[in-house]
């Protein structure tokens, strides 16, 4: 115990700690640390136990009451996956045949027509790209897809990942959806169907054409592409 004009201390321990020179304190703190962060990184790591299978032990499910298994988890990732490459639409637009001029020429008249053509939506998607607002397109060809299914099962499970992608806050591809419409998404959620994100979609897509499709028209990007079409033309 020390006393006199310091704090008595009780614990050995901490008599002994005082006492060390402070590059031995260091070390020792070190090693704890290395401990401390091999421990929780073990933990981390560590797969979980099958048998093991609490509630909310998905942290996809909708209403956080299903439990799934460590396969699952992984079935989960590569549907994930799967779905996200079929979505990206990167590749399908590397292997786009060039657009023709008169097709260039009309996505300059209305933001209709240049959506309603895939070179269109791959030249512009290029550019909301640029602009850090590329989720914006994806969510909508997003929505898009989910309109094709037909299977409740598939539709459901596209519905929820559409959610966690791009409605979600927690989410770095969040889109800028009003209090209103996450509102009714969030009813529909309940029970999803293709028409969930109608007004989502239409809420975005009225955002691109007002705000980026001017943008892009004007932008660089645009000219220099009907200008390459334009002398690649046999008409020029």
């Amino acid at each position: 115990m020390l006393c006199g004009n310091y704090t008595c201390l009780a614990d050995p321990s901490a008599v002994s700690l005082i006492l060390k020179p402070m590059g031995s304190q260091r070390m020792e703190m070190r090693k704890r640390q290395t401990t401390g962060q091999q421990d929780a990184a073990g933990a981390v790591q560590a797969p979980p136990d099958p048998g093991n299978r609490g509630p909310n032990a998905c942290c996809f499910c909708w209403c956080c009451c299903c439990s799934c298994s460590w396969n699952e988890e992984g079935n989960e990732r590569n549907r994930r996956s799967s779905y996200e490459t079929k979505t990206d639409g990167a590749t399908d637009c590397d292997q786009r045949p060039a657009p023709s001029v008169e097709e260039v020429r009309c996505w300059g008249q209305s933001f209709d027509k240049l959506m309603k053509c895939p070179a269109g939506r791959c030249a512009f998607r290029e550019f909301l790209r640029t602009e850090f607002s590329e989720e914006n397109m994806l969510f909508w060809q997003a929505c898009e897809d989910l309109r094709s299914e037909s299977n409740k099962t598939t539709v459901e499970e596209k519905a929820r990942l559409i959610y966690e992608d791009y409605v979600s806050i927690l989410s770095p591809k969040e889109v800028s959806l009003d209090s209103r419409v996450r509102e009714v998404i969030n009813r529909n959620m309940l029970e999803p169907t293709v028409h969930t994100f109608d007004d989502a979609q239409l809420q975005i897509y009225t955002l691109m054409q007002r705000d980026s499709y001017p943008r892009y028209i004007n932008s660089s990007a645009y000219k220099t592409l009907l200008k390459t079409v334009s002398d690649q033309s046999p008409e020029s």
